[in-house]
């Protein structure tokens, strides 16, 4: 196994499993990949066995069966793509199959999505919106995704809120998923923001006035620093997400680092640690006042809890910290810890009845 695989086994297996990867397509799978070139190509034939039993299920009518099947293949060519940027040909394929996976499984889940189109600077950052099973309309949970995650990743964190009467809109914002090859990464999250809120507010679904927003990762800068931007955000959680990007950078796996230059649309290293400095709350502290749950593990090895720390330091008495000792990068290995009370803290604040 060379380093790269390594790397991506030990910084990611637990998140691979905790968003929908079967542990035992996990351990088929990484037991197949000596090679970082087979990274992709072998995770894409496991998603497509997948596939395949989802179109045999709609066959035979077994619909709740197909939407399991295809939401797993989603997931699975999602893991094939997310941080493979050496071949962008077989990355823009297992990623084009994921997307096509997951919008043949939002009409049979429980309770179904649908895709919102949200345009955004001549282009559109792409959405799936679900509702909970009763009347609406109802207080909602913008739910950003990471530099690496993707809004096909994000199924088993939406049910936890839909499951507490909360609607979920997962979003490819600016250098994500089905957005990211016309929009780069950007450090102003508040822009995009609001034309996610602009949208959002025009659904009738949808309860205006009690809006909030989730991020992860990378995702855990976006989200307070576009809440920092946006009044109409009542609450928001920050896990595991920087204060500043760039100052983690030369500590990070390379494959962090080369997915950021790719996905900001820079040619090499230096340039990505330039623009990485520039995603950074200093200075947008002040303006974040909305209730905000800041979620750190301590034994994080992207991005030091002294961020999030710091994050918590500069927006008290609004914000709470939760410092879980034995946490990863994003918390997946200890996720009892922390995913359902993130969701209940969420309900409260925007006032959600199950």
């Amino acid at each position: 196994m060379d380093e790269l695989v390594a790397s991506a086994r030990a910084h990611w297996g637990p998140r691979i499993t905790a968003n929908g990867v079967p542990v035992g397509d996990f351990d088929r799978v990484t037991a197949k990949i000596d090679s970082w070139s087979q990274w992709c190509s072998e995770w894409s034939a496991a998603a497509a066995a997948h596939e395949a039993l989802g179109k045999a299920a709609i066959a035979e009518s077994r619909l709740k069966s197909a939407g399991e099947h295809f939401s797993t293949a989603a997931v699975l060519y999602h893991f094939a793509k997310f941080v493979y940027v050496t071949d962008r040909v077989q990355m823009r394929e297992a990623h084009l199959s994921a997307v096509r996976c997951h919008e043949l499984a939002l009409p049979l889940l429980d309770p179904p999505g649908r895709k919102i189109n949200i345009p955004f600077e001549g282009f559109t950052i792409y959405g799936v919106l679900r509702l909970p099973q009763s009347d609406g309309p109802f207080p909602t949970v913008i739910l950003v995704p990471g530099l690496d995650s993707t809004k096909e990743e994000l199924r088993s964190t939406e049910d936890l809120f839909l499951q507490r009467g909360l609607a979920t809109l997962s979003v490819d914002g600016p250098g994500q998923g089905e957005a990211e090859y016309d929009l780069p990464i950007r450090a102003d999250w508040e822009v995009p923001g609001r034309a996610i809120v602009d949208a959002l507010q025009k659904l009738p679904e949808v309860d205006s006035a009690q809006i909030g927003v989730w991020g992860v990762s990378l995702g855990g800068y976006y989200a307070p620093r576009f809440a920092s931007g946006d009044p109409r955000i009542k609450a928001c959680v920050a896990l595991c997400g920087p204060y500043n990007f760039g100052e983690a950078w030369d500590d990070m796996p390379q494959l962090t680092r080369d997915t950021f230059t790719s996905r900001a649309h820079l040619a090499h290293d230096e340039q990505g640690r330039r623009m990485a400095l520039t995603l950074s709350m200093e200075g947008r502290t002040d303006q974040l006042t909305c209730p905000t749950l800041i979620i750190s593990g301590r034994k994080d090895r992207l991005i030091p809890w002294q961020q999030q720390q710091r994050l918590h330091d500069e927006t008290q008495p609004s914000s709470t910290l939760l410092m879980l000792e034995q946490g990863n990068h994003g918390c997946a290995n200890v996720l009892s810890e922390h995913r359902y009370r993130t969701a209940d803290w969420m309900a409260e604040q925007l006032g959600a009845t199950a």
